[in-house]
């Protein structure tokens, strides 16, 4: 098999284009609570969670007024957000709806529990939770088998009551 990548490594930001720096910042910080860490320059501007450096850049850099990228093109098929619990979970979806922010799916994948939209620029966002270790989906032989089941929206907002 080859080399293996430590087990403790994991994925430090995302870094998106985008066509217009404030239409971008009032979905990622307006609407999903990300707090403005730095900004560089007028072009770019980098987002965190609880203070990190920046979890998700934006950049007009090369994209200022630019369209959408097309979705049949390779590139990036959405950026994951995950939530400690699941009723920050329920928090944002609600929020989302009472926005009247259109999703573009929910699943229940085993493994965790999604929302799905797109950001002003047409660029995925799921927001998720993950499931305890110990309720993940394993076969006989212990190999994960994750599913794409309906996720019960109903339920995850009783996670606010």
């Amino acid at each position: 098999m080859g080399y293996t990548i430590p087990p403790k490594t994991r994925i430090g930001h995302v870094h998106l284009k985008v066509a217009d720096i404030d239409r971008a910042l009032s979905f990622y910080q307006g609407l999903l609570g990300f707090q403005i860490m730095q900004w560089y320059g007028k072009s770019a501007v980098f987002i965190s969670a609880g203070g990190y450096h920046h979890h998700i850049g934006l950049n007009t850099w090369y994209s200022k007024n630019g369209p959408p990228a097309s979705k049949n093109a390779a590139g990036l098929f959405h950026t994951a957000i995950v939530f400690s619990e699941r009723k920050e979970l329920a928090a944002a979806l609600k929020r989302l709806i009472d926005a009247k922010y259109p999703l573009t799916g929910a699943a229940d994948h085993g493994v965790s529990q999604a929302i799905y939209l797109d950001d002003p620029d047409g660029n995925g966002v799921e927001l998720y939770w993950d499931k305890p270790h110990k309720e993940w989906p394993f076969d006989k032989d212990g190999n994960l088998e994750m599913v794409t089941e309906q996720l019960d929206l109903v339920d995850l907002l009783n996670e606010l009551d």
